[in-house]
């Protein structure tokens, strides 16, 4: 059996990122491969006190206190649940890497590797471009590839596109997770880059349905997952629900969040991400993972654009048709006489894009240098 080692953000607590790193072990697994991933650990990111410190950067001092004592049992919290997901269905090699001197001395002894999926390429986020987030640590005969990676923006900036690009030549073939990511390598001079589907929307619902297990909350409920702070967002799922007749339901990833409307789940477990959404009669959402996994599994929901990174959201509608259920107004309450949304296109048009995954892997593991 060929095995594959892959790079990607799994340590990073958030939902979408641990879902995705699942899929895309099991989608690997589905093709034959032996599968682990790089205990990858960015130097510095991934420590409470920083996280805490970036996030009341530039709040006065009474606020910051407030954050600082509701943050941190809850980054403690998430470090407890998001551990116990990825020991339990994760193959994460135990060796810890952070630093480019870490990655020279990492032992090569798998058939492939890979990166991605996840915002890998996000020179924003990464401080700068990782060479390690690039296999640059694997030797040329090696076979490299990425699978549904991503930059986390619509182009580069000219500072990185120099070394960007000597980076990604070296992989023998290459898949990402937007339309704008292909752009970005075509203009790099690179061609043969190929659009692929976010790995949780390339597992069906069928597959999800195996996480989902039974219904924990046993009255109907509108299940809030939000990601950025919005007062108009909360009012507007207090009186939807109100009005639907169904039970207000928050998805809390932060101990301070219990305050807001709505019966309050305080930073559940990895997969009651996905329980929570296949369960619920509505869910109303700003994030894209909440939208994607709604609609992969044929749940009703309202999509509510972020200030900004909205890109990837109207993207996923556009191609299921779904626009309209993007909210443009918190004065428009058509959706409560809205009769049950129809998932027939969009459950074919992600089947089509399946295919299309499946066929770009099918050929990147072929490779033979």
């Amino acid at each position: 059996m060929k095995t594959i080692t892959i790079i990607t953000l799994q340590n990073i607590r958030n939902y979408g990122s641990a879902l995705q790193a699942l899929a895309t072990q099991k989608i690997f697994e589905q093709l034959g491969l032996q599968v682990d991933f790089i205990n990858y650990l960015r130097e510095n990111a991934c420590s409470n006190k920083n996280k805490i410190k970036t996030w009341c950067q530039g709040m006065p001092l009474l606020k910051k206190l407030f954050y600082s004592c509701a943050l941190y049992p809850s980054f403690l919290l998430m470090d407890k649940k998001f551990n116990r997901f990825l020991q339990d269905h994760l193959h994460v090699q135990k060796q810890t890497y952070s630093t480019e001197e870490d990655f020279k001395k990492f032992p090569i002894t798998s058939d492939i590797y890979c990166t991605g999926s996840d915002q890998t390429w996000n020179s924003g986020w990464n401080g700068g471009v990782l060479p390690s987030l690039f296999l640059s640590f694997v030797p040329d005969n090696i076979p490299k590839i990425a699978y549904s990676a991503s930059f986390g923006k619509s182009k580069l900036d000219e500072w990185e596109k120099e070394e960007t690009k000597k980076l990604l030549q070296r992989y023998q073939a290459i898949s990402v997770r937007e339309s704008s990511g292909v752009d970005i390598i075509n203009n790099l001079g690179i061609s043969g880059a190929v659009h692929v589907l976010d790995p949780t929307l390339q597992l069906n619902k069928d597959f999800w349905k195996q996480y989902a297990g039974k219904r924990n909350i046993r009255v109907p409920y509108l299940l809030i997952y939000q990601l950025n702070t919005n007062s108009q967002f909360d009012k507007y799922a207090k009186e939807m629900a109100k009005r639907k007749g169904l039970k207000l339901v928050r998805f809390c990833t932060r101990i301070d969040q219990c305050i807001k409307c709505g019966k309050s789940l305080i930073i559940p477990e990895v997969l009651d991400f996905v329980s929570l959404i296949y369960h619920a009669d509505l869910v109303i959402t700003d994030s894209f993972h909440a939208t994607a996994f709604s609609i992969n599994v044929n749940t009703p929901f309202i999509s509510i654009y972020p200030d900004s990174f909205g890109g990837r959201l109207e993207s996923i509608l556009k191609l299921t048709k779904l626009e309209n259920r993007h909210l443009k107004s918190y004065t428009d309450f058509s959706y409560v006489t809205t009769s049950k949304m129809d998932f027939t296109y969009a459950n074919e048009v992600l089947e089509k894009e399946r295919e299309k995954g499946y066929k770009f892997l099918k050929q990147a593991l072929k490779i033979k240098l």
